[in-house]
């Protein structure tokens, strides 16, 4: 599965024109996403047929929210689900820099049906492999976007793929991101053997998060994507 970033109606166009699997629909990717507006989730439900994953983070200054931060974050998840989006991509922790179970608890109970993203919050927890079997008691959460722990999954790929290999045994797939390119994509997947990978920067003209979507970046990303399905196939 390729997913891919989307900004804006014209990014999710051509997220879908070009071989994205899924988007991940954010607002602010210079500041590693925030939640993006109603009118945009609206439109962009109504331009593309691939699944939209929206993103639920209401400020890029930390993952450790307060009463009235997670009340936004509430009422944001109850518009995302009746508007018809496929799911929501969150993550959640405490002072102690560990998985706020109880946040993520009320969190997922306005999920409802929505499949469910744990996002690169995980990269800050201290004990990944403990964090990832906390995730998977979720049945609503079906994957964990990470880097491994650091800035980008390529200088992680050990890291991964033992998060790859616990994820086998869970109910829960891991997601990998940051840093990926078009031209570390193959060896990256056969080294960690993921089957899911996010990509943003990697897919945007001179590789700038404010650029647009390069259609034969992402082209390239999708054939290297999709050949790795057909051999499984």
């Amino acid at each position: 599965m390729l997913e891919v970033i989307a900004t804006s109606v014209l990014d999710a166009q051509l997220a879908e024109m070009y071989g994205a699997d899924r988007i991940e629909l954010i607002s602010g990717i210079a500041e590693g996403g925030v939640t993006p507006s109603l009118g945009l989730i609206e439109k962009v439900l109504q331009t593309v047929r691939i699944p939209v994953h929206v993103m639920v983070r209401p400020h890029a200054n930390h993952f450790c929210y307060d009463e009235a931060d997670l009340e936004v974050m509430v009422r944001d998840i109850r518009l995302i689900r009746d508007l018809g989006a496929a799911g929501i991509v969150m993550g959640v922790l405490g002072p102690d820099g560990q998985i706020n179970l109880e946040a993520l608890k009320t969190l997922l109970q306005e999920a409802g049906p929505l499949s469910v993203t744990f996002h690169r919050a995980f990269d800050e927890v201290r004990d990944q492999p403990a964090a990832l079997r906390q995730l998977a008691r979720f049945p609503a959460i079906k994957r964990v976007l990470t880097s491994g722990g650091k800035r980008s999954a390529l200088d992680a790929k050990h890291e991964i793929a033992e998060l790859v290999r616990q994820s086998r045994e869970l109910s829960v797939r891991i997601l990998a991101g940051s840093g990926l390119t078009v031209e570390t994509l193959d060896e990256f997947i056969s080294q960690t053997g993921v089957t899911e990978v996010h990509m943003g920067t990697g897919v945007r003209r001179n590789g700038q998060a404010l650029a647009p979507i390069d259609p034969d970046k992402l082209k390239a990303a999708a054939g290297i994507i999709h050949s790795y399905r057909h051999r499984q196939s």
